[in-house]
């Protein structure tokens, strides 16, 4: 028997919510969340209103048990494949969107692996935000690899997200970029604690 990999065409589905702004924060959701829902999570960050928003689905939706659809980035089969895959899709949705002078990724849970995807193999940003997710360990291994200033933020109750995990990857951020911090009061999920955090890095990436 042969397993044989076919490429084919698929659409992706991306929200975009252009506000006339030369600055672009681009989110990636996070397992078996939404592009929609996302969206309004990144429309919650304080004094957003001078960016432009966009919110980048996963290209594999699926149905959950009470008939949501919802969507993922990929598993853990064929995984260089769904890299390059995702890589790809993110570079064709980059070069569709207006390209802004200020351009900040934004992911959440499995999403942050894709944030920084974006960042080492899609298009540069000017600054990384990971909530709740980790560096994927094929950028953790390529040397060639750049990373803007990074706002890196776990809750205290995360099981997923745990504290050794985050030192692991801070102490790799660290090697690489300049990093904040922010550790808040909470589980896997988004605060008002963390969207401050979010939107005094996005201030401070625009005045850079």
């Amino acid at each position: 028997m042969r397993t044989l990999h076919i490429e084919t065409a698929i659409h992706g589905r991306v929200l975009h919510e252009d506000r006339g702004a030369d600055r672009l924060l681009v989110g990636f959701h996070g397992y078996a969340e939404t592009a929609d829902l996302h969206m309004e999570q990144l429309r919650k960050i304080p004094r957003i209103e001078g960016w432009s928003l966009a919110s980048v689905q996963g290209l594999h939706p699926f149905y959950t048990r009470s008939g949501q659809i919802v969507a993922s980035w990929m598993t853990s089969l064929d995984r260089e494949l769904a890299i390059a895959d995702n890589v790809a899709y993110v570079h064709k949705v980059l070069g569709t969107l207006p390209r802004p002078r200020t351009r900040v990724y934004l992911g959440f849970s499995q999403g942050a692996a894709m944030a920084v995807r974006a960042c080492a193999y899609a298009q540069p940003a000017s600054g990384l935000i990971l909530l709740g997710g980790d560096i994927p360990p094929e950028v953790k291994s390529d040397p060639n690899v750049t990373l803007p200033p990074v706002l890196f933020a776990r809750g205290v109750s995360d099981d997923w997200m745990t504290e050794e995990k985050f030192k692991k990857d801070l102490s790799y951020l660290q090697s690489k970029t300049r990093v904040t911090t922010c550790v808040f009061e909470g589980g896997h999920e988004w605060t008002d604690v963390f969207r401050e955090a979010a939107a005094d890095f996005l201030r401070m990436i625009d005045e850079r």
